[in-house]
């Protein structure tokens, strides 16, 4: 029986991009477990998987895909390819950390698009969910509409409850229970 892209993404994710230890994330907690998520969204397979999962998550009426550099760089650009490929095709932001430093110091980078384009901001993996915000808060300023945020993996750890507050739908491919089931089932 042929997987389907979902399990082959979640293979992959237990396979490569997930360790256990004693690890210190970006937001500051500690962690006994930690998932580079560029590990599996800069793999060729990885890639594609994940351009075709997320572009299926869209809701009706995606205009662009964002988010915040580096790690969602790799995922909205494949979801903008594969969405060429499936002839609906959906353009990438890619939004800095700091304003650029020269030229007209834009904060986003990707094409200008129509004022209150509905964008939908990707990320590989919410802990806290503060780094999507970051992005979200930008393309509003932009005079973007961002109704929702994707991602690969909720940590659990607070994303969800974040962006609810901030009224923003939520979804994600994997939550963190089912890749540590998944990873005890592979090692």
């Amino acid at each position: 029986m042929e997987h389907s892209n979902r399990e082959k993404l979640l293979d992959l994710f237990c396979r490569l991009a997930y360790k256990s230890g004693d690890f210190t994330l970006s937001s500051g907690q500690k962690s006994t477990y930690y998932i580079n998520g560029k590990l599996v969204t800069l793999h060729p397979f990885g890639g594609l998987w994940t351009g075709q999962v997320l572009l299926s998550m869209l809701p009706e009426g995606t205009g662009a895909v964002a988010g915040l550099t580096l790690g969602a760089d790799p995922i909205v650009s494949a979801v903008s390819v594969v969405s060429a490929y499936e002839n609906k095709p959906i353009p990438a932001l890619i939004i800095r950390k700091q304003p650029k430093g020269h030229g007209t110091g834009a904060w986003i980078e990707g094409p200008e698009l129509a004022p209150n384009t509905n964008v939908v901001v990707l990320e590989d993996v919410v802990t806290t969910g503060k780094s999507a915000l970051l992005a979200v808060e930008k393309l509003r300023d932009a005079g973007y509409k961002v109704t929702h945020v994707l991602t690969l993996v909720d940590r659990q750890q607070g994303g969800a409850e974040l962006y609810a507050k901030e009224g923003l739908q939520f979804g994600a491919v994997f939550d963190i229970g089912e890749i540590q089931s998944y990873a005890k089932g592979i090692s």
